[in-house]
């Protein structure tokens, strides 16, 4: 089995919060791992949100596996949590497993360019605790014959699909950010540059300190989405 060498205890700290947080949303979750030299990409889709969460880990040594330079491979979400040592920190890489549709359609790598209008860290938190609280004040309200899935849904998707400001970006990948613990403050030197929204052809994405949201363009607002 492959090993992988985080560069320190806090990589596997927070690689092993962020599977976590996949797994709370989605038991049988699965990961799309990318590595190459010293960077490991780590792809998730946190079943509510409709979105592609993205972690960058840091290794202690380049990638190397016999004569493969590049690994990539889907594999169980728990399993990888279960070889995550903190400690030690290093992680080993699980079999792979049949990936699921969302694991062939990544976001591409390169041609990103920043877009305007994106609201700072607190504003964004605030938007989703009132997004959060409108969704349950309309559902709370309405009487027990219309507390049905497709009316749940119908006012779910009308919150999650709304714009944040004047960008693009849907609230819901917002949501998935904080949901993540992406959105949480970050050290000065780390947050500077860290806080970001980029777009690159069909694809938009929330760039933070801790991870990426990402989102495609086409048929924003046209998911069934819900959020409990």
């Amino acid at each position: 089995m492959t090993v992988l060498h985080l560069a320190d205890e806090r990589e596997g700290a927070d690689l092993s919060a962020f599977l976590s947080r996949l797994i709370h949303y989605d038991r049988a979750a699965a990961v799309r791992l990318q590595a190459a030299g010293t960077a490991l990409a780590v792809f998730g889709r946190p079943a509510p949100f409709e979105v592609l969460a993205v972690r960058a880990v840091r290794l202690a040594k380049p990638y190397e596996n016999g004569l493969d330079a590049v690994l990539d491979t889907t594999v169980s979400a728990g399993e990888l949590l279960e070889s995550v040592d903190p400690s030690a920190a290093t992680a080993c890489v699980p079999d792979p497993v049949t990936g699921p549709p969302w694991a062939g359609v990544l976001p591409p790598r390169g041609g990103w360019r920043p877009e305007r209008g994106l609201p700072g860290r607190d504003a964004l938190r605030a938007l989703v605790a009132a997004a959060v609280a409108e969704f349950r004040s309309l559902t709370q309200t309405l009487a027990p014959e219309r507390r049905t899935r497709g009316e749940l849904d119908r006012i779910g998707r009308e919150i999650w699909s709304r714009t944040v400001g004047r960008t693009p970006l849907p609230v819901r990948a917002v949501h998935a950010a904080q949901s993540l613990g992406f959105l949480r403050s970050a050290p000065e030197e780390e947050d500077r540059e860290g806080l970001a929204l980029l777009s690159s052809g069909a694809w938009l994405r929330l760039r933070t300190p801790y991870g990426s949201i990402a989102v495609r363009r086409a048929g924003l607002g046209a998911l069934d989405v819900s959020v409990r």
